[in-house]
């Protein structure tokens, strides 16, 4: 009998997110068994029980899945996990709190692929305002696009000090350069509207985020991309299986939630995949999610 795939799945919080469950099964795992409330001083000790109950041959059958709703927690849980291997025993291992990373990078990879065929612009140098990026999907967001080369500012809903936390640990833990803004009035939206090539918005489900208006306004903006499916939608006016279609009497192009949710679903799907074909223990994050985000575009 062929030795079972088993993925571990851990979060801080009270529950293992049902959506992440479903993907692992439906990825192919045997067994998703689920860890809740777990602390980051408690993730080495659970990797090793994980990887010692195996032979160090069997071990790459088995994976270990890092949740919850804080990106930096999860990729201090995932270095942690890292950090507790001991070779030859090995585990796989892929963070994705809130389906944040492979959120993020299916939203940016879907902009950069539209920007590239409609606009025949790329990522390098492209001024992206984030909305909605205090939430962990917003955030994971900011550090793809900055890596990759665009000028980046966090949108604060409620003033500038939560933003601005985020920005700057996005600077010192990946040392690129992201810039915060105040976003709490429509004025102040509008204005950072007037000086953004890309606008993606990540807020909460249910709220509207910008309006027609201010889209009108902004006349240098290229592109406009939402993930909220709940309506109200984050963006007026902007249907969620909007997929490159112009939203302006400028031109500015949106890419609704139903354009992003495909190649979300498929990415995160891919990487789970990925870790079940492995031949050797691998460790995943954002930077995996948006290169298969890529990828999957051809």
């Amino acid at each position: 009998m062929a030795d079972k795939q088993i993925l571990h799945m851990v979060t801080p919080l009270k529950h293992m997110s049902p959506f992440d469950v479903n993907m692992a099964l439906d990825a192919g795992y045997d067994a998703a068994i689920t860890y809740t409330g777990v602390t980051l001083e408690e993730v080495p000790a659970l990797v090793q029980d994980a990887m010692f109950s195996r032979p160090p041959k069997v071990g790459v059958r088995t994976g270990m899945f890092f949740g919850g709703k804080n990106a930096v927690l999860a990729l201090d849980m995932l270095a942690a996990a890292k950090k507790a291997m001991l070779p030859p025993f090995g585990i796989s291992l892929m963070a994705d709190p809130a389906g944040s990373f492979t959120t993020a990078a299916a939203m940016v990879a879907r902009v950069e692929h539209i920007l590239k065929t409609k606009k025949n612009r790329t990522l390098e140098g492209l001024r992206v305002a984030i909305f909605g990026a205090t939430g962990v999907v917003g955030f994971s967001a900011a550090v793809i696009a900055a890596l990759s080369g665009a000028k980046v500012t966090l949108v604060g809903y409620d003033g500038i000090r939560r933003v601005g936390e985020a920005a700057r640990e996005i600077t010192a833990r990946f040392a690129v350069d992201a810039q915060a803004a105040d976003g709490s009035d429509a004025a102040k939206q509008t204005a950072i509207l007037l000086g953004a090539d890309a606008a993606l918005c990540a807020g909460r489900a249910g709220v509207q985020i910008l309006s027609k208006a201010q889209l009108a306004a902004a006349k240098d903006l290229l592109i406009v991309a939402d993930v909220n499916a709940v309506p109200p939608h984050g963006v007026e006016g902007l249907e969620v299986s909007a997929d490159g279609i112009e939203v302006t009497a400028h031109g500015t192009l949106g890419i609704g939630a139903l354009a992003i949710g495909p190649l979300k679903s498929n990415t995160e799907s891919g990487l789970l995949r990925q870790m079940i074909a492995a031949t050797k223990p691998l460790s995943l994050d954002f930077r995996d999610a948006f290169g298969l985000a890529r990828a999957l575009h051809g």
